[in-house]
């Protein structure tokens, strides 16, 4: 039954993980730059998470809520540091679904290349300057 499934489920993330849509989840407090978050969720064998309809971006926003119980501006997987126009997954995943607040992506002074969510009152999606120091989510195959 559904309950079996579950304890499947959560017990195939490590400790501390949440399982979200057959990956697992992690919220790193710390906060670093862009760069240095996906190095940390690459050293537990991870990418900065990449989030692909509006119910999984809802399920990490309540991950960040549920850890710190506010959603503010937390760093995801998403840049366009190779190319402008071009959003894509640091996972490797392509970039279908967005969630971008008004008027973004900016890329304001020309130096915005690295997705935050949880911005704004909307806690939509925002491109923001790659050395700011946020917290993070990490996210890895089951």
């Amino acid at each position: 039954g559904v309950i079996t499934f579950d304890l499947v489920q959560r017990s195939s993330c490590p400790p501390g993980w949440s399982p979200i849509n057959n990956r697992c989840f992690l919220y790193v407090p710390i906060r670093m730059s862009w760069a240095r978050a996906e190095r940390n969720c690459l050293s537990m064998g991870a990418h900065l998470a990449s989030v692909h309809d509006l119910d999984e971006y809802h399920q990490v926003q309540s991950l960040i809520t549920t850890a710190t119980y506010k959603s503010g501006r937390t760093w995801i997987g998403g840049t366009n540091a190779q190319e402008t126009s071009i959003w894509f997954w640091s996972d490797g995943s392509h970039l279908h679904y967005t969630n971008w607040c008004d008027g973004e992506p900016n890329n304001a002074e020309g130096r915005q290349h690295c997705l935050q969510m949880n911005y704004s009152d909307e806690k939509c999606w925002d491109d923001d300057t790659c050395s700011v120091r946020l917290p993070s989510v990490c996210a890895k195959k089951v």
